[in-house]
């Protein structure tokens, strides 16, 4: 599957929660995310565009990588995410595995995540807003396709961003802001 996505920074979530309750879209799911990011030990990910991570949520715990970027107005990436054992034990066992195989961590990025669900010409589109340590507001929109809705999906994200009045986009990933932030 594809992921197809643009980002995009807030001074506040207020405009944009307002015209979410004016149209009467409800809160999906609000969750706590934290990432943990790893780079490979035969390729590095930050130049070829690949990112690796476990992700908790909760209790869950996700394995989820991220293949290069095939797009730059709308990221498109290939993404595969499979579960893994729930709780600190499955998290820290994944975690050692992958360190004993060389794995380097890289970074951490923590989040409160806010998403609603959109339906549009008969896809579900992601509308997540996210209060991230130590970068702030952004508000996300995303859908995940087959290959062969790409330009169907691509054009529903701008759509939907358009009709929400989201129009800073960021093209960096949260990782790359928060090494860039911890550096400077």
């Amino acid at each position: 599957m594809l992921e197809i996505e643009q980002k995009f920074e807030l001074n506040s979530f207020k405009e944009i929660e307002q015209l979410l309750s004016s149209r009467k879209v409800e809160l999906e799911i609000e969750e706590h995310e934290v990432d943990h990011y790893l780079n490979a030990p035969d390729r590095d990910f930050a130049k070829t565009g690949e990112a690796f991570r476990i992700r908790r949520i909760g209790n869950a715990n996700y394995l989820t990588y991220k293949g290069p970027k095939l797009n730059a107005e709308v990221k498109v990436r290939k993404e595969i995410e499979i579960p893994i054992p729930e709780g600190e034990q499955g998290f820290q066992d994944h975690l050692s595995l992958f360190l004993a195989l060389s794995y380097k961590f890289v970074a951490k990025v923590c989040k409160k995540r806010r998403t609603f669900d959109i339906s549009c010409e008969g896809f579900i589109i992601k509308l997540c807003l996210d209060e991230v340590e130590t970068l702030g507001c952004y508000a996300e929109v995303e859908i995940v396709a087959k290959e062969e809705d790409l330009v169907t999906a691509s054009h529903l994200v701008k759509k939907i961003a358009q009709k929400y009045g989201l129009e800073n986009v960021q093209l960096k990933s949260y990782l790359r802001m928060v090494l860039e932030k911890s550096n400077g």
